[in-house]
């Protein structure tokens, strides 16, 4: 069996993560690849991996097309929305598997995104959905319900234990950030709730990973509040996770989000994570046990304070962060519910 994996990007955080440990997971088992927007930075995490990649310009049904005849793929699994949009329009007979990473706020109502989906939805022979809040999200989702199945992201912890291990580098910094500088993420809030932090703490160490559409105005927001000396901006790092493990603790502003990687990472690691309470976040985490979740800015200088400055509080969140960690995360679980999709849809291996 041979399975395409379709992403309409050209970074690596959530949903190429996702995708990249799906094909790791069966390597020697199903033949699969990754099709995405042309990115070297990408290719490099992909070669690295040993994962089979196939680039495009732009992701178009003229340039899948390309691909799946190239590839000859027995299985599409499309990754996000638009992605399943033009797979649907390109994948003729091969079954196609769509897979939707957050509750995106432009499809919860009636717009272009959602009316766009119909098509995928009824072409697609299964949806996962991340999280119970993006599959309720989606304003037609009814209309699926009996090919509609919600699968909690996992990671591959040996995986990430080892790209900790590797990297010899020592960090010190007291919260990090690590995703994509982008409308969903809110950026702009993270240089606030660091500015608030600052007046507690003058010498508070923030790390921001990551890049994206509002890297600039970020930066100049973050100039603007006099944050020069306490934010350190480190773009994409192919491998931040001994930087995760090394900090006290790790922030997420999201507007919205479904099971993000990074906060699994953390807690695989024993990072106490502090969020808003968006989405997939509330099922993640249980406020005050083994991390925190408020809309708060002033609530959550406060938690990542608390944190920061008592290590006892912070070692406790840590433990407990840990064992939800190894209770939640079923490896085998998940990749048998994906093995059968792809056998039902697919055929034999």
């Amino acid at each position: 069996m041979k399975v395409l994996h379709v992403l309409y990007s050209k970074i690596y955080t959530g949903a190429e993560k996702v995708a990249a440990q799906i094909i790791k997971a069966f390597e020697g088992r199903v033949d699969m690849a990754y099709c995405s927007l042309e990115c070297e930075e990408v290719w490099e995490i992909l070669d690295g991996m040993g994962i089979r990649h196939y680039g495009v310009e732009e992701l178009t049904p003229a340039t899948l097309s390309r691909v799946i005849r190239e590839y000859q793929p027995d299985v599409i699994h499309a990754h996000d929305m638009r992605t399943s949009f033009v797979a649907a329009l390109c994948c003729g007979k091969i079954p196609l598997i769509s897979h939707i990473h957050n509750n995106a706020y432009d499809a919860r109502g009636l717009s272009a995104k959602s009316i766009a989906y119909l098509l995928a939805g009824f072409r697609a022979k299964h949806i996962f959905w991340v999280s119970n809040s993006s599959y309720e999200g989606y304003v037609f989702h009814r209309l699926f319900a009996k090919k509609s199945s919600v699968l909690y992201n996992i990671i591959d912890a040996k995986r990430i234990f080892a790209m900790r291990d590797s990297d010899g580098n020592t960090y010190d910094f007291d919260m990090i950030y690590l995703g994509r500088l982008t409308y969903q993420k809110d950026p702009q809030r993270l240089m606030r709730l660091s500015a608030a932090l600052k007046e507690r703490k003058p010498d508070i160490k923030v790390a921001v990973v990551g890049a994206g559409e509002l890297e600039e105005e970020t930066k100049a927001l973050c100039r603007e509040l006099d944050l020069q000396d306490n934010v350190h901006f480190l773009g994409f790092q192919s491998n931040p996770i001994k930087m995760v493990a090394d900090s006290k603790a790790i922030i997420l502003t999201s507007r919205w989000e479904g099971t993000p990687m990074c906060a699994l990472e953390a807690m695989a690691l024993g990072t106490p994570v502090v969020s808003t309470p968006s989405d997939g976040m509330k099922d993640l985490i249980e406020n005050g046990v083994d991390g925190y979740l408020s809309d708060e800015d002033v609530v959550l200088a406060e938690d990542i304070l608390k944190i920061v400055e008592n290590p006892d509080h912070r070692r406790l969140l840590s433990e407990n962060a840990a064992k939800k960690f190894a209770k939640i995360n079923d490896e085998q679980k998940y990749n048998d519910t994906i093995l059968a999709c792809y056998r039902q849809w697919g055929g034999t291996l």
